[in-house]
């Protein structure tokens, strides 16, 4: 899933990283080797 706009939050399921983006660059984000999840509201 590509990053679409700013202040979509991200979960890592392995490590539990949250990531909010500040930023849009188009890519997907990864942690631990997978893809983050988007955390719905």
């Amino acid at each position: 899933m590509a990053v679409k706009k700013v202040g979509e939050v991200y979960h890592c399921e392995v490590c539990g990283n949250v990531v909010e983006v500040k930023k849009v660059g188009g890519g997907e984000l990864v942690c631990c080797g997978q893809k983050m999840n988007l955390v719905e509201e």
